[in-house]
């Protein structure tokens, strides 16, 4: 069941409904839509199918459908759940449900085990890489976080890793969470957020899919940006700006641009009316995110309304800017904070 990724197998999971008619020798063809709406549905394994022929089921009743475990699961009074997911080498990831004032529930999915690209103010940054995942292992995040409360109406691709980093992965995750025989849902429900990823923000431009766009920016000069952001060293706003640009030309979309503002280090009035000069002329909202605590790194959370004169200034200048509602922190679950709780598991 190899599928563009030499040396691992792919499970269930991430197949789409020829794959795996072609993978676990379905016929007719229609048996495979019939398995990917079962797994679409929660299923975790082929006897739970039963409008599978008798004789198809017992031949297949021992093929695993998922390739991860629930390892670990802390929930949060706010209605937040981190899961933490055992991987097949004994390595593991997290993932989180979010549920807002409104009852609406996001899931967001990891993409890479740990991450490369060492942005000092978030935990996982500090783990380094050990791979990509596979499409299997950030479609099953999603189903793992639906059988605690039922199925999430939004995903966000803001957990572990750089999504434009894996876009291989990231793309195929999205053609079966949006096909119309499985769990359907809108492309304007789901969110890719980089660091600033340009050759994969012009590609995803060019050659979609086009899904929503959230852009970690943090600061807007380029000497904050590369102490805090080590990706600005390899793009720096100049680049970053051309390819926000060329977006937004192909795509005509509105782009989010988050703040993650530490107190004393990009919270100045200053830094508000830099980051608003470099916005223009570009269409975007600002999400103005007060710094959530990881203990060992070197920063403060903002004082008392220094995130909101933050955000006020950016309105003041013009700039739709809204600070967003933290949620999850009591699992350190937060924007930032993922891989708190991680540590090898065995396999």
């Amino acid at each position: 069941m190899t599928i563009d990724k030499p040396g691992r197998d792919v499970a269930a999971t991430g197949l789409l409904p020829a794959e795996l008619s072609k993978a676990f020798l379905l016929q007719p063809a229609f048996r495979g839509r019939q398995a990917f709406k079962w797994i679409s549905r929660g299923a975790r394994s082929f006897s739970d199918m039963s409008d599978l022929p008798a004789g198809e089921r017992a031949r297949l009743s021992d093929e695993a459908l998922f390739s991860t475990v629930v390892a670990g699961t802390l929930a949060s009074e706010d209605g937040s759940v981190k899961l933490k997911l055992a991987l097949r080498e004994g390595a593991a990831i997290e993932a989180v449900l979010l549920s807002d004032a409104e009852g609406r529930m996001t899931a967001c999915l990891s993409t890479q085990v740990g991450c490369a690209m060492g942005c000092t103010f978030c935990k996982t940054g500090t783990l380094g890489l050990l791979r990509n995942l596979g499409p299997d292992e950030i479609v099953e995040q999603y189903f793992h976080l639906a059988a605690i409360r039922g199925k999430p109406s939004n995903i966000v691709f803001m957990g572990m890793g750089e999504p434009l980093l894996n876009l291989e992965s990231v793309r195929r995750s999205i053609a079966i969470f949006t096909h119309p025989d499985g769990l359907a849902i809108s492309r304007r429900k789901i969110t890719i957020s980089t660091c600033g990823i340009v050759p994969g923000i012009i590609e995803l431009a060019d050659n979609g899919p086009h899904v929503r766009l959230a852009v970690s920016l943090t600061a807007a000069t380029d000497d904050l940006r590369s102490a805090l952001m080590p990706v600005n060293r390899s793009w720096n706003l100049v680049s970053l700006k051309e390819a926000l640009l060329h977006y937004q030309a192909r795509t005509g979309d509105r782009i989010t641009l988050e703040a993650a503002i530490m107190g004393g280090e990009n919270s100045s009035l200053k830094s508000a009316k830099a980051m608003a000069d470099w916005i223009r002329p570009l269409n975007v909202q600002v999400n103005v995110i007060p710094w959530n605590p990881v203990p060992g790194l070197p920063y403060r959370e903002p004082v008392r309304g220094e995130a909101a004169a933050f955000e006020a200034e950016l309105e003041r200048l013009g700039i739709n800017a809204v600070r967003r509602v933290r949620r999850g922190r009591g699992v350190a679950g937060a924007c930032g904070q993922l891989g708190d709780t991680l540590g090898a598991v065995e396999p």
